[in-house]
């Protein structure tokens, strides 16, 4: 079997909605109204701190797809002042949020028992708020959400290659800047955080063989397993790797946009900011290099995304473990291109009614277990109950 990328058709059902004349998709799918239209017909459970399941309209994979998505839409009517990554949730709705992480993830892992058949990830993205909204990348929904996906490896090795070239795979390895001139610098940064149940992951050690990814990224493994997803040290830690990685996103781009700029406001971590990256000639040199392109060349310099965008995802690997990751996300690409795993999604309502039963089947058992927790109330739609 040749192991390398996998591009996946992955069949929709139409959505029924007229965005407004004069917009683009992509600011409709930020108003309030289609949030209202998200959970009338795809809302699974929502609770008192705004928190929504809902069933993926979109999604990447009919074996189990669905996202939590901090729905601010009413509370925050300005898209780029909502929340957009953990950190800047407030600490009682993270603790809600990462209950329910925790039970959707304990039942994909308990549902898909066997590594060798089934891909199974959790995990956000960041949505960059210096992106206009109309911009290729910007994901459609902007506010802070997560994805729970399931992918058939045996549909996956039937699948053809996807285009190694790719844009959307390159943002590991050699393709990417991180890497490319600081790996060094990145990995011992990484290296100074203070992490007990996140082990790091020896270097090529957490690839999927099938696919090959991820290539390049910082990735470590959870001591204990699903268990150690019901440590709240766990969760402090994941938000750890996430701080880290802020402190050096910004730490760069700030020198890149102002030469020998001070240390960021706010940084997590600044005596390792200033002892690893600020007195670092290789952190420092590529950061000219950059600047001085950015002077010379408009094009590249308006591709820069000046604030921190990443994905950072819990996955499965090929031995049974979890492993966390976290991407310098400067292209766009979806979370699952990460794993190497392309989606081409077709629009197709009777291939997709076919999945539908045993897909609601199962989003219906998780959204149980989250009533059942105190997470949220079911939310009726024309497909299901509230029960």
């Amino acid at each position: 079997m040749q192991s390398g990328p996998r591009e996946i058709v992955t069949p929709f059902r139409p959505i029924p909605l007229d965005v407004p004349e004069g917009m683009s998709p992509n600011e409709f799918f930020n108003s309030t109204e289609n949030l209202n239209d998200l959970t009338q017909n795809n809302g699974l459970l929502q609770n008192a701190e705004g928190l929504l399941l809902y069933r993926k309209a979109l999604g990447h994979s009919n074996e189990f797809d669905t996202s939590i998505i901090y729905n601010t839409s009413q509370g925050i009517l300005d898209p780029l002042g909502r929340p957009v990554r953990r950190t800047q949730v407030p600490e009682p709705v993270k603790h809600v949020w990462n209950r329910m992480n925790q039970i959707i993830i304990a039942y994909m892992l308990e549902r898909y028992p066997d590594a060798d058949r089934s891909l199974v990830l959790a995990g956000e993205a960041s949505l960059d708020a210096t992106w206009p909204l109309t911009s290729p990348g910007v994901p459609s929904i902007r506010m802070l959400h997560n994805h729970f996906i399931v992918f058939d490896k045996a549909k996956l090795r039937d699948a053809p290659l996807a285009n190694p070239n790719n844009p959307n795979l390159t943002d590991g390895g050699q393709h990417s800047l991180f890497q490319a001139y600081m790996r060094d610098v990145y990995r011992a940064f990484f290296d100074g955080l203070e992490l007990k149940i996140l082990k790091p992951c020896q270097a090529g050690s957490c690839r999927i063989a099938l696919t090959g990814y991820p290539q390049g990224l910082p990735s470590w493994e959870v001591q204990g397993g699903v268990d150690g997803l019901k440590e709240v040290r766990f969760w402090a830690e994941y938000d750890i790797i996430l701080k880290g990685f802020l402190d050096f996103y910004r730490t760069f781009f700030g020198q890149v946009s102002t030469r020998n700029a001070p240390m960021p406001q706010g940084v997590h971590f600044p005596e390792l900011v200033e002892n690893k990256l600020l007195f670092n000639n290789d952190f420092l040199k590529t950061a000219k290099m950059v600047r001085d392109r950015c002077i010379t060349d408009a094009k590249y310099a308006n591709s820069i995304r000046w604030q921190p965008a990443f994905k950072q995802l819990i996955y499965r690997n090929d031995a049974g473990k979890l492993i966390v990751t976290i991407s310098q996300n400067s292209i766009g690409n979806a979370i699952t291109e990460l794993l190497g795993v392309v989606v081409k999604r077709l629009p197709d309502a009777e291939a997709y009614g076919r999945d539908e039963p045993a897909l609601i089947e199962k989003l219906l058992e998780v959204r149980r277990r989250l009533v059942e927790a105190d997470l949220g109330e079911g939310i009726p739609t024309q497909y299901w109950g509230a029960e």
